[in-house]
């Protein structure tokens, strides 16, 4: 009673003042946990990893099957006596042999996703849809690929991956054609559409609100309050890099 007291105070001591309280940007809003930001991981027929299977060994894929909310299809393989989901990958079909190898046994020069960070963990990298890596070199222990962003990184030889590409790399070449069909593609991921940029926002909405163009800067400190993070948070550089 309290609280609903002194809430109704500043509602009208404010309005007296010719002022009005401000609401919550949408990224507080997000963090309520309400069912429209809320991803319905419920539908989700389960993780693609192979953590469960111990070293580099040969499956053979049972069925290839449609996740909600994810990019790539999952392909059900069959190693032994064990059954596990991971990612399919281009050329894949029902009844056809994988082979789940570690990187001291794959090629300089090949393609390779579902790639492990740390063996054993069941592949990390790599999962995307016509996401794939490529391995350089191998010395010792460590081997270094050429990730999708450019940037090298050196991993265990004892890292398990598939070779080949992350099925479903030709999915941003169909357009969404209606705006039901988008809505429901950003719904199973949880992400927000239709997006309202911020300029176009009132002024009590977003930092960016009331004006034709940002009349501040985009950059803002990462200790800075949660109302206050938006645009670039802490930037190592800022504009259009100059070749």
């Amino acid at each position: 009673m309290k609280n609903t007291c002194s809430l109704e105070f500043a509602k009208t001591f404010l309005s007296r003042k010719g002022l009005t309280m401000g609401k919550n940007i949408t990224s507080q809003r997000r963090g309520r946990g309400s069912p429209r930001y809320r991803v319905p991981s419920h539908r989700f027929i389960g993780r693609a990893s192979y953590s469960s299977i111990k070293g580099p060994q040969n499956g053979e894929i049972t069925s290839i099957e449609h996740s909600p909310g994810k990019l790539a299809p999952f392909a059900m393989v069959e190693f032994g006596k064990r059954e596990t989901y991971v990612k399919a990958v281009d050329g894949m079909q029902v009844g056809a042999q994988v082979m789940l190898k570690g990187l001291s046994s794959i090629a300089e020069g090949s393609k390779i996703c579902n790639i492990e960070l740390h063996p054993g963990d069941g592949g990390v990298l790599c999962k995307s849809a016509g996401a794939f890596a490529t391995l350089i070199s191998k010395e010792g222990n460590r081997a270094v690929i050429l990730m999708p962003s450019k940037k090298k990184k050196i991993l265990p030889v004892g890292c398990r991956a598939l070779e080949g590409v992350i099925a479903n790399s030709g999915r941003q070449e169909k357009p969404f054609l209606k705006a039901g069909t988008r809505h429901y593609a950003m719904k199973i991921r949880g992400k927000l559409y239709p997006i309202t940029s911020g300029v176009a926002k009132n002024a009590c909405n977003h930092p960016f609100g009331g004006q034709t163009r940002p009349g501040k800067p985009k950059s803002v400190s990462r200790h800075a309050s949660p109302g206050r993070k938006v645009g670039s948070i802490s930037p190592r550089r800022m504009g259009r890099k100059n070749k």
